[in-house]
């Protein structure tokens, strides 16, 4: 997901990331099962922005200093505060394990660090092996934006301009056919280390978010005609097909908190085709934010800045913060019912207080030498 602040010129996108955040924390706190796409949104958003900075470098600057300058700030951006939240639970798992605290879901993080210590962790959970971990299941999409981060540069600037569109629609193109060949492996076996779900396997994968991204460029460069009609239909015929799938593959129509796409979206071969119906959605919902201002009256409201500001330190530590909270809910002498929500409104303000000192005391800091070092033109 992109958390970059080079966009900030842009009027709405901290906002729309503040939401995406929004909806993967409710769905993490079991409070909203659609939230999860909430990491598609930030897919398209990476592909959006990323496309647009790169396609300016690549005009400003000489292949080798396209190339410094890209890596340089995507190191300084991502690297530490990834590599020092690893190191923290480290810490912590060795705590919990040395005063006997489930060693067994301790041992299981360090036999998964090296996965995320090199963003391989999204092929990891897609494995027969992956268990859920408090402290890196949600590290996948991370490992997505990296394998994102490596390859995209080098396609485009090896890619003539005249030549983006067809790119950037094979890309999205390639999304559901790399679905259906990855749904064919796995229903037929065809690998003992893959999941035995393909649903579940094909989520975490790169190559099925292909189209995610290639949306996301494509509407870099590329108009959206009539964008806002288009948010007001889809923003009705999205659930209305996510229901009407769901009712003819089961026969009812599920909860109504899944909008018709329960994770990991197995009914109605969904998870084939509704990820490019939902990449679509999110893609004409950030065009019409950034070029025509929906919503922004909202999105540029001064808190809802901010939390898009600092959304990806919240990313990162609110799955185990959720945790926690989770295991203090557990000794107290109240039922689940009563504690929901207060216990939904300690996980988020501990993940917002947490994250903002984590945005002054590291994100910042690296952020001031991006354009020191690494100015992204010129």
């Amino acid at each position: 997901m992109y958390f970059g602040n080079c966009e900030a010129m842009i009027p709405g996108l901290d906002g729309l990331r503040a939401i995406a955040f929004i909806l993967v924390f409710l769905c993490h706190a079991s409070i909203f099962n659609f939230g999860w796409v909430g990491v598609l949104l930030f897919f398209v958003l990476s592909g959006f922005l990323i496309t647009g900075i790169l396609v300016d470098m690549k005009e400003n600057l000489e292949a080798k200093t396209y190339f410094i300058r890209f890596y340089g700030r995507r190191f300084l951006r991502i690297f530490p505060l990834y590599y020092f939240y690893i190191i923290l639970m480290i810490m912590m798992a060795y705590g919990f394990y040395s005063i006997e605290f489930r060693q067994n879901r301790m041992l299981e993080y360090f036999q998964q660090i090296p996965y995320a210590l090199t963003y391989t962790y999204n092929f990891f959970y897609a494995s027969a092996w992956f268990k859920d971990s408090v402290f890196l299941t949600h590290f996948w999409s991370l490992s997505v934006e990296e394998q994102f981060y490596i390859f995209w540069p080098l396609i485009i600037l090896f890619t003539p301009k005249k030549a983006y569109k067809k790119l950037f629609i094979a890309a999205i193109l390639c999304g559901p056919i790399f679905r259906i060949g990855l749904s064919y492996i796995y229903n037929h076996h065809l690998f003992a280390f893959l999941d035995s779900n393909a649903a579940h396997g094909i989520y975490p994968l790169p190559f099925s978010h292909i189209d995610a991204f290639g949306f996301g460029a494509f509407i870099s460069q590329y108009r959206i005609p009539r964008a806002r009609q288009q948010f007001w239909v889809l923003l009705i015929a999205v659930p209305v097909i996510g229901f009407v799938t769901q009712y003819l593959a089961y026969g009812d129509f599920g909860l109504l908190q899944t909008l018709g796409y329960p994770f990991p979206i197995a009914n109605g071969y969904k998870h084939i085709w509704g990820y490019s119906l939902l990449n679509y959605f999110f893609a004409v919902t950030i065009y019409a934010v950034a070029r025509e201002g929906l919503f922004n009256r909202f999105l540029e409201l001064g808190w809802m800045k901010y939390l898009g500001r600092i959304s990806y330190g919240m990313y990162v530590y609110h799955f185990f913060l959720i945790y926690i909270v989770g295991r203090i809910q557990d000794v107290l002498p109240i039922s689940y019912d009563a504690m929901q929500l207060p216990g939904l409104v300690l996980s988020f303000v501990a993940t917002l207080l947490v994250a903002s000192l984590s945005y002054k005391f590291i994100e910042q800091p690296a952020l001031t030498l991006k354009d020191k070092y690494f100015a992204s033109t010129g």
